[in-house]
């Protein structure tokens, strides 16, 4: 089962199932943070689905950010490909990430409280300080109150990798900014996802009609696993609301790319579908 959250026509929201180019919508509960808190999301869900007694057509609807008020953390050098990256653009600081790909400890931030989150179709944006800006295509876990693992969605982590590289103390200004995380189209349950290990992840950025850069890597690349994070993540921490957590690029653009204003940023992972997104 796959969850969206939708703007109608009126400019209500709602929030349902979407299943052959239809949302079915809930009656209750009306935000995935209400949802997350079931004991049972899949199954609570399930039955949402039964008692349903309105649907509209997507294509008369538009897509919006599927969160409410979780907050959006991420994780990084999570990826080998990532890891060396992340080395060549802080050559200062490259031993600090060689040691955090191989801790125990993962790297954990604070990407975006929810209302600062893009949604799919909305413009991302790069920093008007920053001169070497890339997207990062991410797996995003959704994350209930308890700590469970009840769903996936696609997140695109905008970064300023010369701010980073200048200086890893200044991560929190090359990460977190206005325009800065985009989620979406929807959340698939846990149940409907294929096997994580063999997940495809693949971007495409498109400047002026032409392919500017795409790759592709998989899930089976992570170093760590998503439990791994979401444990590290609940130390010490709680979310009332449930959380999403972003968990690491495996593709990285060249170190002679950037993105432009008016580039267009796709996302696809198997299983959820593909996030797009323009450069403002």
């Amino acid at each position: 089962m796959q969850l969206v959250k939708v703007r109608r026509p009126d400019g209500t929201t709602g929030f349902g199932s979407l299943a052959n180019g239809r949302v079915s919508f809930f009656s209750w509960p009306s935000s995935l943070g209400e949802l997350l808190a079931a004991p049972d999301v899949a199954s609570l869900a399930a039955d949402l689905l039964k008692q349903s007694r309105s649907s509209e057509a997507l294509d008369k609807l538009t897509l919006l950010a599927p969160v409410c008020a979780q907050e959006v953390w991420a994780a990084g050098v999570t990826y080998k490909r990532s890891k060396i990256a992340r080395e060549e653009e802080s050559v200062g600081a490259a031993a600090f990430y060689d040691k955090v790909y191989t801790a125990e400890r993962p790297e954990l931030f604070l990407k975006a409280p929810a209302w600062r989150v893009v949604g799919p179709g909305g413009y991302v944006r790069i920093r008007k300080d920053g001169k070497w800006n890339v997207p990062e295509p991410e797996l995003t876990l959704v994350i209930s109150p308890s700590l469970k693992i009840v769903g996936y969605t696609i997140g695109n982590d905008m970064s300023s990798r010369d701010i980073e590289g200048e200086n890893p103390l200044y991560l929190p200004q090359a990460k977190l900014y206005d325009g800065s995380c985009a989620i979406g189209p929807a959340i698939t349950l846990a149940g409907a996802m294929p096997p994580l290990a063999q997940t495809q992840i693949k971007l495409e950025i498109d400047r002026a009609g032409k392919r500017a850069f795409e790759g592709t890597t998989n899930l089976g690349q992570m170093a760590r696993t998503p439990e791994n994070l979401v444990e590290w993540l609940g130390r010490e921490m709680s979310f009332p609301n449930g959380a999403m957590l972003l968990t690491g690029t495996g593709i990285v653009p060249p170190d002679a790319f950037t993105l432009a204003s008016g580039d267009v940023v796709r996302i696809t992972i198997d299983g959820i579908g593909t996030l797009t997104n323009t450069v403002g």
